[in-house]
């Protein structure tokens, strides 16, 4: 007979059940795009203002290319993560299920339109 107290039971554990995962993944992501977003900025920077060609070129190349692409990916988990708490914290009901599959669609259809966008650039 395994005997657990109550203690050792709940530790690692919210209210959830979930523990600090979901804290963690947050915390992580938002270093990372501590990281990425004043580099693209000053790439997206020096770009605005130029002609097509000059832009193509520039995100034709492969570290302004594989930049973007990671600010896309990590950005839009990072809203979908984070608009998800929100809406758990504050919907109830069908109006919760149907805004988290929104703002989880929405996400991922941002992602994948400026990926094939910057896929058509850079090849």
């Amino acid at each position: 007979m395994r005997y657990l107290t109550d203690r050792k039971r709940a530790a690692g554990k919210g209210a959830s059940g979930t523990g600090t995962e979901h804290h963690w993944h947050m915390q992580l992501s938002s270093v990372a795009l501590a990281f990425l977003v004043p580099v693209w900025l000053y790439i997206f920077g020096s770009a605005l203002g130029s002609t097509q060609d000059e832009v193509v070129a520039i995100f034709g190349q492969p570290f302004p290319a594989i930049l973007t692409a990671l600010l896309l990916v990590v950005g839009m988990r990072h809203f979908a993560s984070g608009a998800t708490m929100m809406i758990e914290d504050y919907a109830r009901g069908g109006t919760r299920k149907v805004a988290v599959i929104f703002v989880t669609c929405l996400s991922w259809v941002i992602a994948a339109t400026g990926l094939f966008a910057l896929a058509r650039m850079a090849l």
